[in-house]
């Protein structure tokens, strides 16, 4: 049900990051400066025009910036402490002003961490082919010397998790809608990677910490260092070596290597789940039956009366409770065993947006619209 002991869910100082990338990723990485990325790219770029860019992209595909690692220095004021938001195994956040008066955010890897060569030129490459409102924007690298840096657009409110998980006593908790609305907005970047583009893309990676917000609540899906190009043609999976966050991983993935869109599939039923629930997919500071999120839920879901004991207490009842029962059968059934019977995110997103943009007084999705638990669903 999840991948190995020493992943991480917490924080990204515990991500793994050493994968075999798809094949056109790992011909890039010989690419080391900023010229050699940029044609890289370029190649990419064009190759994609029949292999790699969303269906109903057009013309759309978009350059990343190089910049230079002075530039980024001065952009951050030489790296100073008060400019870090964030950091992890991968290396460290910094908010920066870039020349032109834009607010970015700056990611500077580690040399001996987990995000290497590969992640970087696969995580510049893949978002330089896709665009979508709920995928973060990259706006730009470095590749100086044996500086790998990436610069994406600043998202003011930070993770998912950041307003989820562990709050502190004056923290505000996300409402029932908020949590709906990013739910609703992370699964239509999923279903972008999976439907829109051509071959579809795994993200492979989707947690709470990697859902960054907009000062309006807005997901964007971030961090697509471990992302893979899903099968073609009459194959049913990629295989690839087991990476990901303890807890996430589907377990057919973890069990074989075999990756399919419905891996991810998955790990947005974790992320929907913890949403639901405000509780983090491993925390072992809970009783021992209550560690595991997923496997704590399973009884749950065969209940519909028990659905009260999954609701986040920090929401004080102010939630809907037909709205309640719609969100947890989406959850159920992205968390089936059997990865065949597990939903499109085609299906999720429908499902949802009623969820996101319905009434708050307990109108109850339309049957023929959204899953139910009155559908099959294997646990």
């Amino acid at each position: 049900m999840s991948c190995f002991r020493w992943f991480s869910s917490s924080s990204d100082k515990k991500k793994a990051r050493n994968y075999n990338p798809s094949k056109d990723s790992a011909q890039a990485v010989e690419g080391t400066t900023n010229a050699e990325v940029a044609k890289n790219i370029q190649r990419n770029n064009q190759k994609s025009s029949s292999e790699t860019t969303p269906k109903d992209a057009g013309n759309g595909n978009i350059a990343a910036q190089t910049f230079s690692f002075r530039e980024l220095a001065a952009a951050t004021k030489n790296f100073r402490p008060e400019t870090l938001v964030g950091e992890g195994g991968f290396g460290r956040v910094y908010k920066g002003r870039l020349e032109n008066g834009q607010i970015v955010a700056v990611k500077q890897l580690d040399r001996n961490g987990l995000q290497g060569n590969r992640e970087f030129l696969v995580e510049v490459l893949m978002l330089s082919l896709v665009h979508h409102p709920n995928l973060v924007n990259l706006i730009g690298y470095c590749a100086d010397g044996d500086q790998r840096l990436l610069v994406y657009e600043f998202m003011a409110l930070g993770s998912l998790e950041d307003h989820l998980l562990d709050l502190p006593p004056d923290q505000q908790p996300l409402s029932w809608h908020a949590r709906m609305k990013i739910a609703y907005g992370s699964a239509q970047g999923l279903e972008y990677l999976h439907e829109k583009a051509n071959p579809p893309i795994i993200y492979r990676d989707l947690k709470s910490s990697n859902i960054l917000l907009d000062e309006n609540f807005n997901p964007k899906l971030s961090d697509f260092g471990l992302a893979k190009l899903g099968p073609t043609g009459d194959k049913a999976h990629v295989s690839s070596r087991v990476m990901g966050t303890y807890g996430y991983c589907a377990p057919e993935y973890a069990r074989t290597g075999h990756l399919t869109v419905k891996s991810d599939v998955y790990s947005f039923g974790v992320v929907l789940l913890e949403l639901i629930t405000g509780r983090r997919v491993i925390d072992t500071a809970r009783p021992k039956e209550e560690q595991n999120l997923v496997a704590w839920a399973m009884p749950v879901f065969k209940d519909q009366k028990r659905f009260l004991e999954l609701v986040d207490p920090l929401l004080q009842g102010e939630y809907p409770s037909k709205g309640l029962n719609q969100a947890v059968a989406v959850a159920a059934m992205c968390l089936q065993e059997e990865a065949s019977v597990r939903p499109l995110m085609a299906d999720v997103v429908m499902a949802l947006s009623f969820l996101a943009t319905g009434p708050s007084d307990g109108t109850a999705i339309p049957r023929s619209h959204a899953p139910s638990l009155g559908d099959e669903i294997e646990l």
